[in-house]
């Protein structure tokens, strides 16, 4: 089970937190190299890390960096038929590099996309910086179709104080007739450093109140079961047979590697390690978890997945709640 971070972005969302550098381009090949010399460093770790027998790429935006990179990280990695190997792209990028792009990815051996479109209202996604208007994550959709991936997952995100419930029903019922295998819906959050936090203290941005943001999960989780979508997690529905395998690893605290700047990796039950956020240069710190730690993640995570929490696996002096517990689940 194995994570790469590719920290590019050609934008930064308005909302988003996560570590990414602006695309540069001069930059791109000594990323791939130290990405490269991290996992020939790791190279044992990696090939114990199996079950499950999966690779997802993400950022950043991994699509912006040119195949020829994807390629040579892909290689280096050694691995052949991963059982599910996700990629994250932006739809514009999709758009712009070509129906050759999909089949290169296809060659590749990617067997799963992950496309963030976040929603399908024009206002919504310039107000969110995103790179692609509604058309644009459409014609994306139909690309990658023609292409012949047929596991596609698309992001989308509620709980904007502008968002109406009439223009999330809009969006969700249109990504509906896509046919999607797997969706994704996340509550917009405010993360500290984002320009959404600058926003608020600046007065530019008022939340959507918690009535606001119920009724709208509420319609999502309403409209995705008349789908047929199964809710298997707080904020994923797939098609029967279509979890993600990568994914729902993490909620069963599979071990994991993460690869490249601002990855984190899971070894084993109890030691947790993170890469520092740098393009070149990044080092490596790990934390022991306590059993109480590992305890509350395993409740923490249950919780959040439709398979809950085996009662009988916890320790009747365990049987409570503790607010770090609640506060991960809101």
């Amino acid at each position: 089970m194995i994570y790469v971070h590719v920290p590019f972005c050609k934008s930064f969302c308005t909302y988003c937190d996560f570590y990414s550098e602006l695309t540069c381009p001069n930059m791109y090949e000594a990323y791939t190299d130290e990405l490269c010399a991290e996992i020939d460093s790791r190279r044992e770790e990696i090939e114990s890390s199996s079950d499950p027998n999966t690779l997802y790429i993400g950022g950043g935006t991994p699509s912006v960096l040119p195949f020829r990179f994807l390629e040579k990280i892909v290689k280096c990695l050694g691995r052949q038929d991963y059982e599910e190997f996700t990629l994250e792209v932006n739809p514009e990028d999709i758009v712009t590099a070509g129906t050759g792009y999909p089949a290169q990815l296809k060659s590749l051996g990617v067997n799963r996309i992950s496309m963030g479109v976040q929603s399908l209202d024009d206002g919504i996604l310039k107000w969110m910086n995103r790179r692609h208007d509604a058309h644009g994550a459409e014609n994306a959709f139909r690309m990658l179709r023609e292409a012949g991936f047929d596991n596609i997952s698309v992001d989308l995100i509620f709980g904007l104080s502008m968002m109406s419930d009439k223009i999330l029903e809009e969006t969700v019922r249109r990504l509906i007739g896509w046919h999607p295998e797997h969706i994704s819906a996340y509550q917009l959050t405010v993360e500290e450093g984002s320009a959404l936090a600058r926003m608020i203290e600046e007065g530019k941005y008022v939340e959507a109140s918690d009535e606001q943001c119920r009724r709208q999960y509420d319609m999502i989780c309403r409209l995705l079961r008349e789908a047929g979508y199964h809710h298997y997690e707080i904020s994923n529905w797939a098609l029967p047979g279509r979890e993600a395998v990568h994914n729902s690893a993490y909620w069963t605290r599979k071990p994991y590697v993460g690869l490249g700047p601002g990855a984190h990796s899971l070894k084993g039950e109890d030691v947790r390690s993170w890469n520092s956020e740098s393009l070149t240069g990044w080092t490596s710190e790990e934390e022991h978890l306590s059993p109480e730690e590992i305890r509350e993640e395993r409740l923490m995570l249950g919780l959040r997945t439709d398979k809950g929490v085996d009662g009988k696996s916890i320790p009747e002096s365990d049987w409570f709640i503790s607010d770090s517990i609640i506060e991960s689940l809101l």
